[in-house]
């Protein structure tokens, strides 16, 4: 059974931590490795490896020391060429193509972002679950079948952003970046309306921002519009 734990999921960093009670892995390493190591226990050597979606630091700033740990990294060409990490600890992995670690099989896939080589990734385990995690794109232009538990960013409400920039809390040039590069409820809302959710068990919503979310709002539309557990992830 998957579980899905959230260390970190903002601006500030993100980390997840998964594991279908076989093999452990993270999602991203966008905390300080002393605050992933704290929030599990000390546990990582169970760790079989880490996904890396893109090279922004708030996804990506343990890796030197994830590597130095002993626990491969995984991310595209693109990824590690702009992060300097050329590690034997460090594995190119290519949209498409699909690559296992332990029990885990995983599907990159491209994304849409302002970074070099950005993915995203369907993992699925020898129960038949399937995980997809999507973060930092504005766009998905694939369908998943047979998913079980997604993991989507939501990162700001159009509605939200443009009361923001009307008070004068958020800058007008920042709206043009959010729609290049974000997911927002409404991407979110379009993207799960998508897919086949017969199968889904938990959908938790990722990367919230600070100023242009609302918590509440975002769980509550998101279940209404699906009929299944949401969990906001905020660390």
């Amino acid at each position: 059974m998957i579980e899905i734990k959230p260390l970190g999921s903002s601006s500030a960093g993100n980390a997840y931590h998964i594991t279908d009670g076989y093999t452990d892995l993270l999602l991203e390493a966008g905390i300080r490795y002393k605050d992933i190591q704290r929030a599990l226990n000390f546990q990582t050597t169970k760790i079989a490896g880490c996904l890396i979606s893109h090279e922004h630091g708030d996804h990506c700033k343990a890796v030197a020391d994830i590597v130095k740990a002993g626990i491969d990294v995984y991310a595209s060409q693109g990824t590690l060429d702009a992060l300097g990490l050329s590690s034997h600890r460090a594995k190119r992995i290519r949209a498409n193509q699909q690559l296992r670690i332990g029990t885990w099989t995983i599907l990159p896939f491209d994304v849409q972002h302002d970074v070099a080589e950005p993915l995203g990734f369907l993992l699925a385990n020898q129960a038949g679950e399937k995980l997809v995690f999507i973060t930092d794109s504005y766009y998905c232009r694939y369908k998943f079948p047979g998913l079980t538990h997604i993991m989507l960013e939501c990162n700001y409400s159009m509605q939200i952003l443009d009361q923001n920039i009307e008070s004068g809390r958020v800058p007008a040039i920042m709206k043009k970046r959010l729609l290049r590069s974000h997911f927002s409820l409404e991407n979110a809302k379009d993207f799960l309306l998508a897919n086949d959710l017969s199968k889904v068990q938990e959908i938790w919503l990722l990367h919230l921002s600070d100023n242009n979310s609302d918590e509440g709002l975002f769980k509550r539309e998101i279940q209404e519009l699906t009929g299944k557990p949401v969990f906001v992830a905020r660390r």
